[in-house]
């Protein structure tokens, strides 16, 4: 087993330095013309920004200084999909690279045949026409080199001016490297924004076929994956409450991953959660992040902020049964979901509506027969293209989807975790309504 974890960690690092090595490669060494301090910089960001990236993950999860944890965390967290998208971009300018080399190449043969054009009347200019068109042999070669100065400068018939300027490889290896920069800054930049401005509501319907007439049109509102850690705070705690509040929902559903910390570390940060305002008040299921972050102390916590743990649990309100089962990472404590517990002995002709962290707990809820399951953890993907990888480890990666007589409901949660910022998945507050068929 050690050998296996060691051998992976190696091969996640050998690509992560093998990424970063192609970036700097395409974004430093090839848009500038040799040593100097454009490239150290540049060395010297593909160095550090990686570095602190690994910093801030090893600083969270080892529980470090809370202070340090925030030092880290912008810079470091915020490298990752700067990274991301830096690569992709880069992907996919090798695709335009040849292109624009070949338009750029024409270019300067048109040029030269027009220069050639203009002083054919003489018997220099008849010498010079007789040239090659095309860049020599030798200017080829130090175009490959990224060097700044044509190799036939001797000579040429160009002006002075263009032959001092960059070579075309040099000057493509610039347009393709800053647009890559600027598409990925401009990416990271508005997903962030999305991020720090606060969730959207979303609102979606959802019949129930045991739902009685009384309960129609109940509306619940569910909020998962917060967040609250060394990036997001109490600031950010605040817009989620007052967001929720203004929907003036019957019943609220925090459905797991409120924190990444230590109730310590991020108990005032959480303390604006104690101004949640619900009909029928608000209850919470814990999510894989409170089981690194203390479970017992953030239950605890969460129930003196008037917010209640369904502990493998269930209350019967007005109309429909409301159950939660605990987090299948709570396994590693012996806290892990109990669906018997939970519904084993509910009546049956009841509708019922589970919370659930996980969406691949949806199998068990079908087997007890639940109705709804609110579910969140899959934050969408968060960052473009994770959807793909979320929707290979998850039977529903976001909105509603139905297994057999069970509906799911997957949130794409309120906050982010480790950089806060989404890309292609918003981030969102749901107000579920229930249907009854009867109305």
């Amino acid at each position: 087993m050690v050998i296996l974890f060691v051998s992976v960690g190696l091969a996640v690092l050998a690509v992560l330095v093998g990424l970063h090595w192609y970036a700097w490669r395409r974004l430093v060494r090839d848009t500038t013309s040799g040593p100097g301090p454009a490239r150290r910089l540049g060395t010297v960001l593909f160095v550090a920004a990686p570095l602190l990236m690994v910093g801030a993950l090893v600083a969270e999860r080892a529980g470090a200084p809370f202070v340090l944890q925030r030092t880290l965390a912008w810079p470091g967290f915020l490298w990752m999909p700067l990274g991301l998208y830096l690569v992709l971009a880069l992907l996919a300018g090798e695709l335009v690279r040849p292109l624009l080399l070949r338009a750029d190449a024409r270019r300067t043969a048109r040029r030269r045949e027009t220069a050639g054009a203009a002083v054919s009347d003489g018997p220099a200019g008849q010498a010079r026409a007789a040239a090659p068109e095309g860049p020599s042999d030798e200017a080829e070669s130090a175009d490959e080199a990224g060097s700044s100065e044509p190799a036939d400068k001797a000579g040429s018939s160009e002006p002075a001016d263009a032959v001092l300027a960059p070579s075309r490889r040099l000057f493509v290896s610039r347009v393709v490297g800053g647009t890559a920069a600027a598409v990925a800054v401009g990416t990271v930049g508005y997903g962030t924004y999305g991020v720090l401005r606060g969730p959207r509501v979303k609102r979606i319907t959802v019949p129930l076929a045991k739902l009685p007439r009384s309960a129609h049109g109940y509306r619940i509102a569910v909020v998962s994956d917060i967040h609250l850690g060394p990036v997001l705070g109490r600031g950010f705690a605040q817009q989620v409450v007052d967001t929720i509040n203004s929907t003036q929902p019957d019943l609220i559903a925090v459905v797991g991953d409120l924190v990444d910390g230590s109730v310590k570390n991020l108990g005032p940060a959480a303390a604006p959660l104690a101004g949640l305002r619900a009909r029928h008040g608000s209850y919470f299921v814990t999510g894989n992040h409170e089981y690194f972050s203390g479970a017992e102390q953030w239950i605890q916590e969460v129930r003196e902020l008037g917010i209640h743990p369904l502990e493998n649990a269930r209350t019967e309100l007005a109309g429909f049964d409301l159950a939660g089962v605990n987090d299948l990472q709570g396994e590693s404590e012996g806290q892990g979901p109990d669906f018997g517990k939970a519904l084993g002995d509910r009546d049956t002709t009841r509708a019922c509506v589970l919370l659930a962290h996980q969406p691949v707990q949806i199998h068990e809820a079908v087997r007890h027969g639940v109705d709804l399951q609110l579910s969140g953890h899959t934050h969408g993907g968060q960052l473009w293209p994770g959807n793909l990888i979320a929707a290979a480890a998850n039977p529903t990666v976001a909105g509603l989807d139905r297994y057999g007589d069970t509906q799911l409901y997957v949130s794409r949660g309120a906050g982010a975790w480790g950089p806060p910022t989404r890309v292609g998945a918003p981030s969102d507050i749901t107000v579920v309504e229930l249907a009854s068929l009867e109305a």
